[in-house]
């Protein structure tokens, strides 16, 4: 069974060390946002090249980061996000503080 579930996009994610990272997009199913503070990409970050299905789009399964505005009861409310690297950690750009 398949659930389809309405969630953004990743539009864009330039870590390249990831392996769920083919052409700065990524291709995990969903990947969770947040550590509670700040707005790591949390559980998702795979250091393993290779392991990407180029027709997955990833979505934003949940959103950790109670001081996002985007974040309404952990859920990503960002029409899509981007995901980069900021201060030698992987990070969501989109986040906007409350």
């Amino acid at each position: 069974m398949k659930m389809t579930i309405d969630m953004p996009f990743v539009n864009t994610c330039t870590v390249s060390g990831c392996g769920y990272n083919k052409d700065d997009k990524c291709h995990a199913r969903a990947i969770t946002i947040g550590d509670g503070v700040h707005p790591g990409c949390d559980t998702s970050f795979l250091g393993a090249p290779g392991h990407t299905r180029a027709n997955n789009m990833a979505g934003v399964g949940a959103c950790k980061v109670v001081g996002c505005s985007f974040n309404s009861d952990l859920e990503c409310g960002a029409d899509s996000i981007t995901v980069s690297m900021q201060d030698d950690s992987i990070q969501c750009m989109t986040f906007q503080s409350r």
